[in-house]
């Protein structure tokens, strides 16, 4: 029931990267390629064209092999669903294992369309299995366009900030609307992970207590970044930002505006890295943000 194919029989191959992710086609490595320099030629976030070839590994690109180009149209956030473009013999059957899912999961999402019918160039919803795609983005070399949201190389242990002072208690979260998409606290590495939130386009981040702006510029991985310094030695931090509200050296109540959030093309949202120290050493907003 499951097998039924698109309407158009031949794929669409091509050694130009931007054509192919025009048509939604397969690009040919050449000598020399890197998965970077092809999503940038493509015109697509690297992210996107390694969550839509999960079986390459972009330290071991050959000549001759093929990877599939995403469209403009198409989508592939962390754990999904996908927006995925039919393509010529596609199948519920192959989209799925294209992505490492079940056909019956992926026919599920879809109730209008029959197996049986599906066309090329159709958009059908892909939603991944329990635990999203594996793919490692920080495997990939040459240019880092969508790189994934920055984490800081840490201990692997939770550092112990101290007693908080008793300023640092139900201070309001940075965002009016947001949730959150990584925890503060360790990867499956042992790598300490800063907060980020998902919130909406436009959204404006705002200082969760009273300080001054210690810094106000962009950095590495980080765009733009905001970090202001509070009484009790705490600090309070702003990345991934698209606009800075406010300069060096200024005075901030709590709730002022301090930044745009900027939209990532890594994650497809709008996403702000947050970060809360005691002491130069990090601490769990969840203990302090009410």
């Amino acid at each position: 029931m499951l097998t039924g194919c698109a309407s158009q029989p031949s794929e669409r191959t091509t050694r130009d990267a931007a054509e192919a992710s025009r048509i939604g086609g397969w690009v040919i490595v050449q000598r020399g390629d890197t998965l970077g320099e092809l999503a940038q030629r493509g015109g697509v976030p690297l992210e996107r064209l390694q969550r839509f070839n999960p079986d390459v590994d972009a330290r071991r690109l050959a000549v001759g092999q093929r990877l599939l180009m995403p469209t403009q149209r198409e989508r592939a956030p962390y754990r999904g669903p996908y927006r995925y473009q039919v393509r010529p013999g596609d199948t519920y059957s192959s989209i799925a294992r294209r992505f490492r899912t079940e056909a019956s999961r992926v026919q599920a999402a879809n109730p209008g369309v029959a197996p049986t019918r599906l066309a090329v160039g159709q958009l059908i919803s892909v939603p991944l299995a329990s635990g999203g795609s594996r793919t490692a983005p920080s495997s990939a070399s040459g240019n880092g366009a969508g790189a994934s949201a920055p984490s800081s190389p840490r201990r692997a242990s939770l550092p112990d900030p101290g007693n908080l002072p008793s300023s640092a208690r139900r201070w309001p979260w940075p965002l009016d609307d947001y949730r959150i998409v990584r925890p503060y606290g360790t990867d499956s590495r042992g790598t300490l992970q800063p907060m980020l939130l998902a919130t909406d386009a436009g959204a404006q981040a705002k200082a969760v207590a009273a300080g001054e702006v210690r810094y106000a510029g962009s950095m590495r991985q980080l765009g733009k970044v905001v970090i202001v310094h509070h009484p009790d030695n705490l600090q309070s931090v702003y990345a991934l930002c698209e606009r800075l509200l406010v300069e060096n050296g200024q005075a901030v109540a709590q709730g002022e505006a301090l930044c745009k959030v900027g939209y990532s093309n890594a994650t497809e949202r709008h996403d702000l890295l947050f970060d809360l120290r005691h002491g130069g050493k990090p601490v769990n907003p969840r203990g302090v943000l009410r």
